[in-house]
């Protein structure tokens, strides 16, 4: 029979992969609990609507990613890409708009259909935040320190740059889109196909592709700062003035516009180059638009999301893991004991490996192959005393203890 294998662009996750990925979110959420956001869970499917009208349907993940399928019913139903269209249809189903703001954090599997490659699978998981409610500056100052703290706390903060751009209102977007359109239609043959489709319904995207014809031609485009009226650019400076006071280095990137329609004002990324020439490795931005889109009413929002496992490579070391006690129990006679023991320890906080078969030279290479710390030997002479053997498995010194001393002894 042949070997099955995963579906490619998917991967089991286990051990040490896991224990750093686990260590992600974890500090994610320490970090975001301390600004007042509290978490939530999804669907992992939604109607395929949620995402194919909130996301644009010009955008990669909507016209080549996205897996979708038609369930018994009929319903058009799509694995979700992303956590941010989810959270916001969540919000307008539950009538949170009453108790604004809602400051919301996930973390879980998301799909997309795209050429697997270090870090970034088309099963992946994402951690991300979003703050509905307010539309001043201090909420994108607010997450955007957030994001920096959550890497810093990872250890990563002298190995990301902050990049950060405005896309301004819809004032500023509109001005902006003529200037862009007008010379792009210029330099129409030079672009690629997939440009000269979105030419007309969202040539934004275009400043953000990777085919090295269109970045030819973008070099010399019109700057989006030349279009931003007064009142975005006084909001993207109140921000940029904030990312001052708390002392977080960023740059400017007049090109930076992120992938999806919904964006507004301000847009960021946090680049590093150790993971090759993907190096975006969490981006966010405000989107004012998106929960008026999906019936919910005039309500700003802004947020940022990041690929865990991205991050996890990042990593320079793994997870402590505690290191077990091992119980090995010499002859039938010991085997109720040595579960009893096992148990007393586990519910002392312990993590304990029983050894379960196998003669004394077996059982002790099985508890140094788990790196257990000691090992608990229980033979018919201890059971008689009422003791067992403590052999520490790294020095190999060894001492009799009293059961009712053991966990003392070993705490």
């Amino acid at each position: 029979m042949e070997k099955v294998q995963c579906v490619r662009g998917t991967y089991d996750l286990y051990g040490d992969a896991k224990r750093k990925m686990n260590k992600v979110v974890a500090t994610g959420a320490t970090v975001v609990e301390k600004y007042g956001f509290e978490e939530i869970e999804t669907p992992i499917f939604e109607f395929t609507e949620v995402f194919a009208r909130n996301l644009g349907d010009t955008s990669d993940i909507v016209t080549k990613e996205m897996y979708c399928f038609e369930d018994k019913g009929g319903e058009s139903l799509t694995l979700r890409p992303e956590g941010t269209a989810g959270v916001v249809r969540a919000f307008v189903s539950n009538g949170m708009q009453q108790n604004l703001p809602v400051k919301f954090f996930y973390h879980g599997p998301m799909f997309r259909y795209e050429r697997p490659q270090k870090g970034r699978q088309r099963q992946f998981t994402q951690f991300g935040v979003e703050l509905l409610g307010v539309e001043t500056p201090q909420a994108d100052i607010e997450v955007i320190a957030m994001a920096y703290e959550f890497l810093e706390k990872l250890g990563l903060s002298g190995q990301v740059t902050v990049e950060i751009n405005s896309l301004g209102d819809a004032e500023s977007r509109d001005a902006y889109r003529q200037k862009l359109v007008a010379y792009l239609q210029e330099h129409f043959d030079e672009l690629s196909e997939d440009s000269k489709n979105r030419l007309e319904r969202n040539p934004l995207r275009i400043l953000d592709s990777k085919e090295e014809c269109d970045k030819a031609v973008v070099e010399n485009a019109p700057r989006y700062a030349d279009s931003l009226n007064e009142a975005s650019k006084q909001f993207f400076g109140d921000v940029l003035h904030g990312l001052d006071l708390l002392g977080i280095k960023y740059r400017v990137n007049d090109r930076l516009v992120r992938g999806l329609d919904y964006y507004s004002h301000t847009v960021f990324e946090l680049t590093t180059d150790k993971l090759g020439a993907q190096g975006t490795v969490l981006a966010g931005g405000r989107y004012n638009g998106l929960v008026a889109q999906m019936g919910g009413g005039d309500v700003a929002g802004i947020g940022w999301a990041c690929g865990v496992e991205r991050l996890s490579m990042l990593l320079d070391e793994t997870p402590y893991k505690q290191r077990p006690i091992a119980v090995i129990p010499v002859g039938e006679d010991a085997q109720n004991a040595a579960l009893k023991i096992a148990h007393q320890l586990r519910l002392n906080g312990f993590c304990v490996e029983q050894s379960y078969s196998g003669n004394m030279k077996k059982r002790l290479m099985k508890a140094n192959k788990v790196n257990a710390a000691y090992a608990v030997i229980l033979g018919s002479d201890e059971l008689a005393n009422g003791s067992a053997t403590l052999k520490n498995l790294d020095t190999g010194e060894q001492k009799n203890v009293a059961l009712d001393k053991l966990t003392e002894e070993l705490k």
